[in-house]
């Protein structure tokens, strides 16, 4: 009997060896709810009939058929809401893993494995070696992204959703972050349901959110259509003619123009070269320009014309006048919602890379001769800085009272692959061991490495040294720098003696040392010397 337990305790032991390191958790950790942007949730068709669930977004194989036949849809104006031309089937979201599932990896096959659809991945990855936990701690929010970020439906299943999170991390308050279109979808509910925002929330941190609109790529959009992906991944995913279809009947979208109660800085603006006859009936090429609200005569004409054939069924879809309503009432409540008085507001957006902010079709030489065919024509960009799809004076421009606001550079999407993003992230959320000396404006850490004082008093004299070092960490630059001469800068104050004060003077010297390995060493020198007025 006792070597049958030895063999029990022997295999017991061996279990244990193979059995993979449980993660580290922190039970002090505020709760997560991650928000993605737009197309960063899977989808599902339901069949009314006998309940079966199919993918359609995202899929590899049929996936331009099935989306088509499952997720082209019409806006009925009567309730905010797109409805597929699929009666047979509803749109759901899938709720495993505590909603992290649906905005986790999209690629169900992990053949095109690009950040497109690897959308919340690295950073639950990330935030788990933080500490947090699945269904304690870290939690997410898929939604059917061709919806108005006001519809009704959705700001439900979202007030729900803090409910349960709030009761599933024990009653903590919770941290929104949300990326992208997300953000518009966050600020809707805070501003429609600000007394439920304040009940459940702690933080909102918004990421490359498109505050004001995108409006270079959303122009293009509703004339071109757009690719989820580029290059030749797009062999295996949705054409961009079949997203065409589908945007031109997504509030989403609509909601995503230039905002027109914004004052931009730089107006963003159609323009189009077009050839027109002179006065004396010679043919003339001019350079037109649109802005913002005179663009909808354009994007009118320009799909007048356009429809899809389902079923053999053909079907119209110009550009649509009731959703463009329905997204003007959705600027309001953008332009109008407030952070309550007891959640912190922070902003990051994408810096550094073109982006498209005004959209130009035809050229002199090569004119627009029917507005019709701008659908076909390839649009050219007046660019500003971005992160690729959303301008900096968008994203920036919150109009809300912003704890921090911190530019990264990076590009829409990738940015949350960053791991600039998440030293910041893991400063602001509390999570790891606590940093006093960091600076997630600036993205450094400030070590300490050396202080010295002395100070001397003698005959109404007195003279004070100071000796201080610091190491500024930085993100790994290399040794790009190493070779360059140290910085030395010099400081003089003097103050003068009158009846209140004593005639003083302080000099210091700064020396900052290139930066080597990423780490900069700083060294400051200061004496003072003060003579009291009265010796």
């Amino acid at each position: 009997m006792a070597m049958l337990g030895d063999i029990v305790q022997s295999v017991e032991m061996w279990l244990k060896l193979i059995r993979k390191p449980q993660p580290y958790v922190d039970p002090d950790l505020d709760p997560v709810l991650l928000v993605p942007g737009i197309a960063g949730s899977i989808l599902k068709a339901v069949e009314h009939e006998n309940g079966n669930e199919e993918r359609v977004w995202v899929r590899i194989l049929e996936a331009d058929s099935k989306f088509c036949s499952k997720l082209w849809s019409r806006f009925d104006p009567s309730t905010g809401k797109t409805v597929s031309l699929d009666p047979s089937t509803s749109i759901t979201v899938p709720e495993e893993r505590y909603g992290l599932y649906a905005i986790d990896v999209l690629d169900p096959d992990l053949i095109i494995g690009q950040e497109s659809v690897y959308y919340f991945h690295d950073m639950i990855v990330e935030m788990i070696k933080w500490g947090f936990q699945e269904g304690k701690t870290l939690f997410g929010f898929g939604y059917d992204f061709r919806q108005s970020n006001r519809l009704q439906d959705t700001l439900d299943r979202l007030a729900a959703k803090l409910e349960s999170v709030c009761k599933a991390s024990g009653g903590k308050k919770i941290n929104i972050i949300s990326h992208s279109m997300g953000g518009l979808l966050v600020k809707c509910f805070m501003g429609l349901h600000s007394d439920v925002f304040e009940k459940y929330v702690k933080n909102w941190i918004a990421i490359a959110a498109p505050f004001r609109g995108a409006p270079g790529y959303i122009a293009s959009t509703f004339l071109n259509g757009v690719s989820f992906v580029e290059g030749w991944e797009q062999n295996f995913f949705i054409s961009k003619w079949s997203m065409h279809q589908l945007l031109i009947e997504c509030p989403s979208i609509y909601e995503l123009m230039a905002c027109p109660y914004f004052h931009w800085q730089h107006m963003p603006l159609l323009e189009i070269w077009r050839e027109k006859e002179g006065c004396n009936g010679i043919p003339q090429t001019i350079l037109e320009s649109y802005r913002p609200g005179e663009s909808i005569d354009i994007f009118k004409e320009s799909l007048s014309g356009n429809s899809i054939d389902y079923g053999g069924e053909n079907i119209p879809l110009p550009f649509n006048l009731e959703i463009l309503k329905w997204a003007k009432e959705t600027h309001k409540v953008l332009s109008e919602a407030k952070v309550p008085s007891g959640v912190k507001f922070y902003n990051i957006y994408g810096i550094n890379l073109e982006t498209p902010h005004s959209v130009c079709y035809g050229s002199e030489e090569t004119p627009i001769t029917d507005i019709r065919d701008l659908r076909l024509s390839e649009p050219r960009y007046v660019c500003v800085d971005g992160d690729g799809t959303v301008p900096v004076e968008s994203a920036k421009a919150d109009g809300l009272n912003a704890e921090a606001r911190v530019g990264i550079p990076g590009e829409h999407r990738g940015i949350l692959c960053e791991p600039h993003l998440y030293r910041i992230l893991k400063h602001w959320l509390k999570a790891g061991n606590p940093d006093p000396f960091y600076n997630p404006i600036n993205d450094y850490v400030i070590l300490p490495t050396a202080f010295e004082m002395e100070s001397l008093h003698e005959k109404g004299i007195q003279v004070t040294s100071l000796k201080e070092e610091w190491e500024i960490i930085t993100e790994d630059q290399g040794n790009q720098d190493a070779n360059k001469n140290s910085l030395v800068s010099s400081i003089s104050v003097s103050q003068g003696p009158n009846k209140q004060s004593s005639r003083s003077e302080a000099h210091a010297t700064v020396i900052v040392r290139p930066q080597n390995e990423g780490k900069q060493h700083v060294e400051l020198n200061a004496i003072s010397v003060s003579i009291d007025a009265q010796s």
